[in-house]
């Protein structure tokens, strides 16, 4: 699986062409502690750059966009009951939705691993 990373810092983990969303763990340190999420409903298509869910956190509400084309495969049912796992598994576990990929060849706007390190660093 190949990670990327968007300048709003969502990251996106591909495998074919279904693509797992969440935020990073330097979104959530920013935002701090995460107590409510507001997630897309399965088949709903978004364009890249869209807005797509909110989290709710103890110092605000942000929106996460989309870091890709395509359509809502599923939304992270877990979350609805534990919206803390954002805070602690941020980029695993806390994973927000999946979508599947309308175009592939969006992904080469994103940042690999290192250039995203290298951007927060800047900031």
């Amino acid at each position: 699986m190949t990670r990327y990373f968007s300048q709003e810092h969502e990251w996106i983990e591909i495998e074919g062409d279904l693509g797992t969303v969440g935020i990073t763990d330097y979104a959530q340190g920013q935002l701090g502690d995460i107590t409510f999420v507001d997630l897309p409903e399965a088949g709903a298509a978004f364009g890249k750059g869209d807005s797509v869910a909110v989290v709710d956190s103890v110092k605000a509400a942000s929106d996460v966009y989309t870091p890709v084309s395509g359509a809502i495969a599923e939304a992270n049912g877990a979350l609805a009951d534990e919206p803390e796992l954002v805070n602690t598994q941020a980029e695993t576990g806390g994973w927000l939705f999946r979508i599947t990929l309308s175009d592939a060849s969006e992904l080469g706007a994103l940042m690999d691993e290192a250039a995203y390190k290298q951007y927060v660093e800047s900031l």
